[in-house]
């Protein structure tokens, strides 16, 4: 295990760690009122769930930080599928919560596919993508994946889950972008794709399927702007009571444990707006350093793109990079009123299982890149060193 944390990214390691500390700081205090008012549990059920979540996805993660990137290649094709099939099962035995059927009730745990499927498409297009440019594949065969990932989208789109069909195509379109394909392929390639989305758009209007994918909460949503005009209405709400949090924190924050938006003024203050109550109770300033604490650990995981010394290395970084910047943008925009709320949660610090676990184990994949890129590299000095 030293051999491996030599080579591992350290502040990006450090950095997972505090802020999965954090985030189980922020849980406890977030949802200790509305756990025994709103679900008449303890007041520590939430943070006992996330811990044991968090604990789990720490094994999972050291196990994957021992296995080979190559292994990928027969991994990702059945993890994949598997995800297609549970996606296809919310479909007749999911149940709604938060105006979408995108859960799987297995007792102990509730299962939610569609966060399995953001990093499934992410190990799977970087293993399909690095074989595919080297044997130079044609225009129909580099489709697959997209294919794949269209089915995926139209598979969430209907649970509806607008956040995360539209995290699912952004990965799915910038992971492409990243791909190395010569540029006078890539923009044929481009051109091409661009006639067959245009194809499946007209196809979605005209077959009142586009009619399903939203429901008549989430249209409402659309109406986002001025919030705090329409405090009394679902519409204003929630991202009103979030402003207001913001504003109470000031500077300094009214100190932990303190807030008061959490007392059922924010009904989903553990999960999606967990940051305004961070910044109530901690302040301003803690959530400005928190948000410069993201970005640096998006630098890092680029830093180890452009470092990678595989094509299926680069991917599975720029596909990571891309799948935590979606869910922080998606959120933060959403939170004050700059695009509509999608119900994205924020990468460590807000409560859930299925995401949980993935963002965690994303981020030991990611080190997994960083010990196979430092052997490469060191690899690639000793010969040198050996032909002088």
């Amino acid at each position: 295990m030293r051999k491996l944390f030599r080579k591992m990214d350290k502040p990006l390691f450090f950095l997972t760690i505090l802020y999965t500390i954090l985030g189980l700081v922020m849980v406890l205090s977030a949802s200790s009122v509305s756990a025994v008012l709103r679900y008449n549990v303890s007041t520590y059920y939430f943070f006992i769930r996330q811990l044991i979540f968090v604990v789990v996805s720490y094994i999972i993660g050291f196990v994957v930080l021992n296995i080979s990137t190559n292994k990928y290649r027969f991994i990702a094709p059945l993890y994949l599928l598997s995800t297609i099939v549970l996606l296809g099962l919310v479909q007749i035995f999911g149940y709604v919560a938060g105006g979408a059927k995108s859960w799987i009730d297995f007792g102990f745990f509730n299962l939610q596919p569609t966060e399995f499927a953001k990093t499934a498409l992410i190990l799977y297009m970087a293993t399909f993508y690095e074989k595919s440019v080297k044997k130079q594949r044609r225009f129909l065969v580099n489709l697959i994946p997209l294919v794949l990932g269209i089915i995926i989208f139209g598979l969430v789109a209907l649970q509806p889950d607008l956040g995360g069909a539209v995290i699912i195509a952004g990965i799915v379109f910038f992971m492409f972008l990243c791909i190395p394909f010569p540029k006078d392929k890539k923009i044929s390639f481009i051109k091409k794709l661009g006639i067959v989305c245009l194809a499946g758009v007209v196809i979605l209007l005209y077959s009142g399927l586009a009619s399903k994918f939203l429901n008549e909460s989430q249209r409402q949503r659309l109406n986002f702007q001025a919030p705090c005009s329409r405090y009394i209405e679902d519409t204003g709400y929630q991202v009103c009571n979030g402003f207001i949090a913001l504003h109470n924190g000031g500077l300094f924050g009214v100190g932990l444990g303190n807030s008061t938006q959490k007392y059922l003024y924010l009904p989903e203050a553990h999960t999606d707006f967990i940051f305004p109550i961070l910044v109530e109770e901690l302040g301003l300033i803690v959530g400005i350093l928190v948000i410069l604490g993201y970005f640096i650990m998006l630098y890092r995981i680029l830093k180890l793109a452009k470092r990678a010394q595989t094509i299926k290395n680069q991917l599975i970084c720029y596909g990571s990079f891309i799948f935590i910047f979606l869910h922080l943008g998606l959120n933060f925009l959403g939170i004050f009123a700059l695009t509509p709320l999608t119900g994205v949660p924020v990468p460590f610090l807000s409560y859930g299982g299925s995401f949980s676990i993935n963002v965690i184990v994303i981020m030991f994949v990611i080190q997994r890149v960083s010990i196979e890129t430092n052997v490469a590299i060191e690899k690639k000095e000793l010969a040198k060193l050996s032909s002088k």
